[in-house]
């Protein structure tokens, strides 16, 4: 029986030991991983996976793009597409520091509690990886998004690449500097998203529940202090304290383990078929079906 492979490309200088784990947790036979990647070099390492074998077998093999540096890893990514032709070709799968895994697994989670259609929705820290996929599967369920950002002119081109992407999108780029900002983003949400960078905290417990429009709150950053207020790191559809409406909060483990189950079952798909392209839409619909 033919052997599945699984070519890691990472952009860092030691190939992710996580998505290494990941890799052999879904079961891959045999794994080679590759670091310090760049688009210029992955030629001839596709070709090798593209012409060792042939028919239903070239399926068993596919590639991994990850790393720390999300554009960095996109590059990789298109570089990869770019080199196949034809019908030769195998599955490849984009999850640059866990952007898109992270991203579909929040998105599900919120969906638990609301129906995403028309919701009011507000991704805070909207313009870094995790955060312009999170609203882009927002706004593709049709809900109303407004996307945060500290700089409204970054909040405004984010924005205007993700409407290229989708069919009458209603996002809003927003620009907040000041807590009253906040407040006021906040006010008549349903879903709140924080996205951002570790360190920051966007929105304090007191805002959140003030906010009796609130139905679900999650915070995807993983070190103190929390982005949310009053939202912990292991939190799981928990009340947030405080709330007279009953909303409930996440933080970044307890999002965890759908992004883990999303992770291994999208590994697991690359070898079903020799030309699946996973990247964040295709990884959210994985994600939908677990």
């Amino acid at each position: 029986m033919t052997k599945s492979i699984l070519i890691q490309l990472d952009c860092d200088n030691h190939p992710s030991s996580f998505d290494s784990v990941v890799a052999l947790d879904a079961g891959v036979d045999h794994l080679l991983r590759y670091a310090s990647v760049e688009p210029v070099s992955v030629t001839s390492i596709v070709h090798g996976a593209m012409f060792t074998r042939g028919g239903e077998e070239l399926k068993k093999t596919a590639i991994f793009i990850g790393g720390g540096d999300v554009a960095a890893a996109e590059a990789v990514f298109r570089s990869v597409q770019n080199t196949f032709f034809g019908p030769v070709r195998v599955s490849v799968m984009l999850d640059a520091n866990g952007c898109n895994t992270t991203a579909a697994a929040a998105v599900v989670s919120a969906a638990k509690h609301v129906d995403l259609a028309k919701a009011r929705t507000l991704v805070l820290g909207g313009t870094g990886p995790v955060g312009r996929r999170v609203a882009r599967l927002l706004a593709s369920e049709g809900a109303l998004v407004q996307l945060s950002s500290r700089s409204q002119s970054r909040a405004e081109q984010v924005c205007n690449e993700i409407s290229q992407h989708l069919t009458s999108p209603q996002i809003t780029p927003l620009g907040i500097n000041d807590g009253s900002t906040v407040e006021s983003a906040l006010e008549g949400c349903e879903v709140v998203i924080a996205c951002g960078a570790a360190g920051v905290e966007f929105a304090t417990q007191a805002q959140l529940v003030a906010n009796r429009s609130l139905r679900v709150a999650i915070d995807l950053n993983a070190v103190p202090p929390s982005g949310l207020g009053g939202i912990s790191v292991a939190d799981k559809a928990k009340p947030i304290s405080g709330s007279t409406e009953g909303a409930v909060g996440y933080g970044a483990i307890g999002v965890g383990g759908l992004k883990m189950k999303t992770h291994r079952a999208a590994i697991r798909s690359l070898f079903e078929a020799k030309d699946r392209v996973l990247d964040a839409d295709e990884i959210y619909a994985i994600a939908k079906s677990i």
